[in-house]
């Protein structure tokens, strides 16, 4: 890949059933920041959230149709699926518990770092990580 062109995932679109209370979890209790919420008319938004101003986002898309609310808070079939990566798991990891996030297990140290699992407010399971130096 040459440097001129390089790509990279911009966005992940994650169902949710509300988008007010969707960017109330993530900006409130997860500290991202919302990055962008744009009327496309109707009820339907164009909605960003962001651990930070840079990298992938996850794009707040509400679930319209039967299917996809059945889907809401079970898009990994219970897998984890996303990956939230810090530098201070611990005060991240403590931040987060004070706001009420629900974790489903005691932070553990694996050969790749120190992790454990928590929901979103959905029940989409996710990693809060910091990896180990290499």
């Amino acid at each position: 890949m040459t440097a001129e062109f390089q790509q990279q995932i911009a966005s992940i679109a994650l169902l949710v059933a509300d988008y007010d209370e969707a960017i109330a979890f993530y900006t409130q209790k997860l500290g991202f920041s919302l990055l962008e919420d744009t009327p496309l008319g109707g009820d339907k938004r164009w909605v960003r959230v962001a651990p930070g101003t840079a990298g992938t986002a996850l794009l707040l898309a509400r679930a319209s149709t039967p299917v996809q609310l059945q889907q809401v808070g079970d898009q990994a079939a219970g897998r984890v699926f996303l990956f939230l990566q810090t530098k201070d798991f611990w005060r991240d990891y403590r931040q987060m518990q004070a706001k009420g996030v629900h974790f489903h297990e005691a932070p553990r140290e694996e050969a790749y770092g120190t992790v454990a699992v928590f929901s979103d407010l959905y029940g989409n399971k996710w990693d809060l990580l910091q990896l180990k130096p290499t």
